[in-house]
């Protein structure tokens, strides 16, 4: 029985003892830079469309392992119209309004395909990957262009003032930063004693020690985090950005009707049919929004860079589907969560910078990222395949 419950405990962390395990050695490997705070503040703020995009991705990927390839192309193509607007003097939230507008109406086009014509998902996106790609080029005219509008940059986190101010006006460490992250940390600590003692009432099976050692690190986390910021400038605007969307996609995921029918579709499409949900309905609402924080990534994209050029977005769907599937999602649909999809991203971002500070080339560093998510998958198939 010890044995079995050692055996379960490092099945349900691989990732995150992975990511423990990825920390440690670049902190070793790089003298201890890649824990300096502006570094972790780079990790947040590079890898922002990381976390938007994979929330979306994980909702494809719940209804069977379906991906979309054409995001990268969309966070392009949005981000253009965007900085082409606000070029020609267009009022920054109507920018910001086109810009998600377009990334629904190309995700619902491509579900449309998808869910009503049963065209692959693959091939509809990698469709949608070459025409996206090529009307980018066609906005900008082949041209990088430029945003000069102050207000979005630091709204959407671009620029050296893309932070929340201290409102407490504090000498070397950012005061507000450090009250967010604590009130953070006292809400994580509330919720899983309300949480743990609601099951004792359901008298729910339950490890207590487990849950409140795993509520005891996430509360150090958070506080640490939060001194590191708060040590450089504090809150980057981006990070706000990433805390609504991951919010909002675990309460989607885990509280509502839609959520557990994208759960069902990707456990078993024909018997949620037969008990009546309209699993096409289902695609289509996954793909639509897909296409929806590609318009918001596209957002943060270009306010990060302050413009857009044709290149941009290239290999983002990559990024993303990764971080999903190091992230605990299944190959084959059905599984996953939001937490996962952060352990993944971090990882990846982890795994980036640590390689970067260590200057080695990035042509390794694709090598590396390929494995990682070689065995990422490899665990999952085997896994499945020993409860089979």
């Amino acid at each position: 029985m010890k044995a079995n419950s050692v055996g379960e405990f490092f099945k349900k962390y691989t990732m995150t003892i992975a990511l423990v395990v990825v920390a440690i050695f670049f902190s070793i490997t790089t003298q201890g830079r890649i824990l300096y705070p502006q570094n972790i503040n780079n990790l947040i703020s590079q890898n922002g469309y990381v976390f938007v995009l994979a929330s979306g991705m994980l909702l494809c990927i719940l209804t069977g392992g379906n991906i979309d390839l054409a995001v990268g192309s969309v966070v392009c193509f949005a981000g253009a119209i965007g900085v082409i607007m606000m070029k020609n003097g267009v009022n920054m939230w109507i920018a910001v309004l086109a810009m998600l507008g377009v990334g629904l109406l190309i995700g619902a086009f491509q579900g449309f395909w998808i869910a009503k014509v049963y065209v692959p998902p693959f091939i509809a996106t990698l469709a949608g990957m070459y025409a996206f790609r090529g009307l980018s080029n066609v906005v900008l005219g082949g041209y990088a262009e430029t945003i000069t509008n102050q207000s979005f940059l630091n709204i959407f986190g671009g620029g050296a003032d893309c932070y929340i101010p201290d409102f407490f006006h504090g000498t070397g460490l950012n005061l507000t930063c450090m009250a967010v992250g604590v009130i953070i940390a006292v809400v994580v600590v509330v919720m899983q004693l309300r949480k743990t003692s609601v099951e004792k009432k359901m008298g729910i099976a339950q490890s207590v020690t487990g849950d409140y050692i795993k509520t005891a690190i996430i509360t150090v986390l958070i506080i640490w985090i939060s001194w590191k910021l708060a040590s450089y400038k504090g809150i980057p605007t981006v990070l706000i950005w990433i805390s609504l969307v991951l919010l909002v996609y675990n309460y989607v995921t885990t509280k509502t009707a839609i959520g557990r029918y994208l759960y069902a579709v990707g456990g078993n499409e024909k018997a949620t049919a037969l008990s009546g949900v309209n699993t096409r309905n289902v695609f289509l609402f996954a793909y639509a929004n897909m296409g929806f924080l590609a318009g918001l990534a596209g957002i943060l994209n270009v306010a990060r860079a302050a413009g857009a050029q044709p290149t941009f977005g290239q290999g983002y769907e990559m990024d993303a589907i990764a971080a999903c599937f190091i992230g605990g999602a299944s190959a084959y649909g059905g599984t996953g969560k939001i937490s996962g999809v952060i352990i993944g991203a971090i990882l990846m971002g982890l795994i980036n910078q640590g390689m970067s500070i260590m200057g080695i080339d990035s042509n390794y560093q694709r090598v590396v990222k390929g494995l990682v998510l070689m065995l990422a998958v490899m665990f999952d198939v085997l896994s499945k395949r020993q409860k089979r």
